[in-house]
């Protein structure tokens, strides 16, 4: 069986706040022997991150944990308790179009990906998830 571990780093409306998540996310899994999945779950943070700053106007939080079954949940919560815009498809190689790309890229990138209404810090928000094998 797995270890299971679970952490959580609250964060204000900021987007420096990615950064200080994918490097927390980064120093989290390195310690936890899943170097592998590092870069990829370094962005699906990352995107989910920046969407609950740059969309909502509340405090945020970055949620990762290791379930029993060896998957890596990486979720954001925000306080907007509406479900996330639907995800776009990704661009075509060439077009320059950043925005709007970060569902498309968890969609894209995750084993599996969804949304669920959460409670936190006494506001109503959502979690927005992604999942990743760890083999």
């Amino acid at each position: 069986m797995p270890e299971t571990w679970d952490y959580t780093v609250y964060i204000p409306n900021d987007l420096r706040a990615v950064t200080v998540c994918r490097r927390t996310l980064r120093l989290i899994l390195t310690l936890h022997g899943l170097t592998g999945l590092v870069d990829t779950a370094e962005l699906l943070a990352a995107e989910l991150v920046s969407n609950a700053v740059r969309h909502t106007k509340g405090p945020a939080a970055l949620r990762v944990r290791r379930t029993v079954e060896g998957v890596v949940w990486i979720g954001a919560w925000d306080t907007d308790p509406g479900p996330p815009e639907p995800p776009q498809p990704l661009q075509q190689e060439g077009e320059l179009e950043e925005a709007g790309r970060g569902l498309g890229l968890v969609v894209a990138c995750a084993d599996c990906w969804g949304w669920q209404p959460s409670a936190r810090f006494g506001n109503r928000g959502k979690y927005v998830w992604c999942e990743l094998e760890a083999a």
